[in-house]
């Protein structure tokens, strides 16, 4: 089954949770079906769903009958211990023949590569890809199609599948997150769930309240976004050029799913069939009356901003198919000595026999931290590519300050963590001018190693790269990077098992508040539009900071020169304690996340690591006199087994 407009295909694509829901869908109006098997995909939360191999092997026979195509999800991070069990799969799958795999992690198209397999690939929206050399990157590796970043909007996509030639698939109903693909650690640090791995927690749906300025304001779901409805608008999809539009929903009953499928693929015939007599609202209240919470378009025709916040059935349980919320506001886990003394003895089991000294590298804001750390000769600086406010981005007449009076210390420049076409043109004219006074580059998604690899400038992956693997941290290395930052989601076994098995030079983020979330949706607008309804100071950080506040904690959100939003913890990541095993496993690079802190708060925290890692005094003497700027020290991921 196939459907044209204009001679292009569109492809309606549903999905289906488990093997009977499949039997239903299936014969429903649409051109395609995806699921996941019984391993490595991102719906493994709910017992019963997904689909067994021999299951798999009918659903293909079902659907090729039909003339129609079946895309299997092997869509989340593998850990190490994940790698074997993917072979076999991958193996399964080639005999089986699916029509494509969707896939997040790099060690798929590594696999596929290495054991000489037959599998069409699909780039899933967790690689949240977002730029035209991100696309590029991924054809020449062998991907197929491409599922475009939730908050693309579809005159950006129109532009790159023009550019591209690559087949586009883009969301067009169901559940949708607020924060960018992949770049969500906020379960994993807080439950050691890993959302890049199938179990979020959903925290984006707690009830939090706003505080800013000494003020309270009414936003009691601020992260909780609207299901996306883009019923009324399939005219411009299929002007814009993609090629599948996709349903949410492997979680949804049966019903359920049969009603969507049915409505959109109507709706796409009787376009097809009479473009100006279409009629945009017939059926869309049915849909209206059965929604699972209401609807927006989302970012696909620009920022939708508050108009994008769900706050009617938030946190009552009706949306979700178990009748339960996931999760309700949970404590970030404090530093515990029994925990460090775990660590540390799980860490020394895989002691390497050679060690090498490892350096200090510290991320700022601002000249000021950045001469800081040049005063207190640290191995290495970087200037990030996202600036928090008030602070404004360095400019190149400051890096050429800095290169002048570095010494010893390597200077890297960070890239912005999402990048569009205009700021690979700011980078470009940037990178390819005069020489600059770096010796490094931070890469953040695959676009720009394609892009700078020929530049000259050594590049190093940032830790949202999300690399899990060796695999992975091999293919990036073939790629060109030199350096890679370890995932902030690894437990203590994941991450132990991977330092292990990689040959890549290793950072690891030790200290600081990293961003939890980092959105597009703008949380400053709720204090800039609406009155507030109390007055509090915030705890841990000063007035003018943002806070995300729930019984549990205070979350600092701070914004970028770009809009974007950055939540960070509420407790401040430490390893201090933990330095030497860490070493031992062949870390070659520890990174404090300074950007957040005062010049004396960041002078002490330096100090206390350099004084650490050189042996002059016992890492637990030196935490201690260490003071927490924030709510207390915690060990993230590494809390959890």
């Amino acid at each position: 089954m196939a459907r044209y407009f204009n001679g292009k295909e569109v492809e309606l694509l549903a999905p289906a949770g488990t093997f009977e829901i499949f039997k239903a869908v299936i014969e429903s109006k649409c051109d395609a079906v995806y699921f996941g098997g019984p391993v490595l995909n991102m719906r493994m939360m709910r017992k019963g769903y997904n689909l067994s191999h021999e299951e798999i092997i009918e659903a293909l026979n079902i659907a090729h009958s039909m003339d129609k195509k079946v895309y299997i999800t092997v869509n989340n991070l593998f850990s190490e211990e994940d790698v074997e069990e993917a072979r076999a799969y991958l193996s399964f799958l080639d005999t089986a023949r699916p029509d494509a795999l969707i896939v997040q992690d790099m060690a798929v198209l590594e696999l596929i590569r290495e054991m000489g397999l037959n599998l069409p690939v699909h780039a899933s929206v967790m690689m949240n890809v977002h730029n035209l050399e991100m696309i590029h990157a991924l054809k020449e590796l062998g991907v197929s199609r491409v599922v475009t970043s939730r908050e693309m909007d579809l005159q950006t996509a129109k532009l790159l599948g023009a550019r591209s030639g690559m087949e586009l698939e883009y969301f067009i109903h169901g559940d949708m997150c607020s924060v960018h693909g992949a770049n969500c650690y906020f379960s994993s640090q807080v439950f050691g769930m890993s959302s890049n791995r199938g179990k979020c927690m959903k925290p984006c749906r707690w009830d939090y309240r706003i505080k800013r300025d000494g003020y309270v304001f009414p936003a009691e779901y601020p992260l909780a976004v609207k299901d996306m409805f883009m019923y009324e608008h399939l005219p411009e999809l299929i002007e814009s050029g993609i090629t599948s539009f996709k349903i949410e929903g492997r979680m949804r009953d049966k019903d359920f799913m049969v009603m969507l499928s049915n409505s959109y693929g109507d709706a796409i015939d009787r376009y097809i069939d009479d473009p100006l007599g279409f009629d945009r609202t017939q059926d869309s209240k049915e849909l209206y009356n059965n929604r699972k919470r209401d609807f927006s378009t989302a970012y696909a025709f620009g920022r939708p901003g508050l108009s994008n916040i769900n706050r009617r059935y938030e946190g009552t349980g009706k949306f979700y198919s178990t009748g339960k919320v996931f999760s309700t506001p949970t404590a970030e886990r404090e530093l515990s000595a029994e925990r460090v003394t775990e660590l540390r003895a799980r860490m020394a089991e895989d002691r390497r026999s050679t060690l090498i000294k490892p350096e200090l590298a510290v991320r700022v804001n601002n000249m000021e931290q950045a001469r800081l750390v040049l005063e207190m000769g640290v191995d290495s600086l970087y200037l990030p590519g996202d600036v928090f406010e008030p602070d404004r981005p360095f400019t190149k007449q400051d890096i050429k300050d800095l290169g002048a009076v570095k010494g010893h210390t390597k200077l890297y420049l960070g890239l912005p963590r999402m990048m569009n076409e205009l700021h690979f043109d700011q980078y470009d004219h940037l990178l390819n001018g005069e020489r600059l006074p770096i010796d490094g580059l931070i890469i953040t998604n695959l676009g720009a190693i394609r892009r700078y690899r020929g530049t000259g400038y050594p590049m190093m992956g940032d830790a949202n790269l999300n690399v899990y693997n060796h695999l992975s941290a091999g293919l990036y290395a073939g790629l060109g990077l030199t350096k890679l930052t370890v995932s902030p989601e690894m437990t203590l076994e994941h991450f132990a098992s991977f330092t292990s098995h990689s040959d890549l030079p290793l950072e690891v983020v030790v200290h600081g508040t990293p961003a939890l979330m980092y959105m597009e949706h703008d949380l400053f607008e709720n204090t800039e539009v609406m009155e507030p309804i109390g007055e509090e100071d915030n705890q841990y950080v000063r007035n003018e900071v943002l806070v995300l506040k729930t019984d549990k904690g205070e979350n600092p959100v701070y914004r970028d020169q770009y809009g974007r939003c950055h939540l960070l913890f509420a407790k401040e990541l430490c390893y201090l304690p933990m330095l030497g095993e860490m070493n031992g496993l062949g870390i070659t690079s520890f990174r404090i996340e300074g950007a957040t802190y005062s010049i004396e708060e960041l002078r002490t925290i330096i100090a206390a690591y350099q004084a650490a890692m050189d042996g002059a005094k016992p890492e637990e003497e030196l935490l201690g006199g260490l003071k927490p700027v924030y709510a207390g020290y915690t060990l993230g991921s590494l809390q959890f087994n």
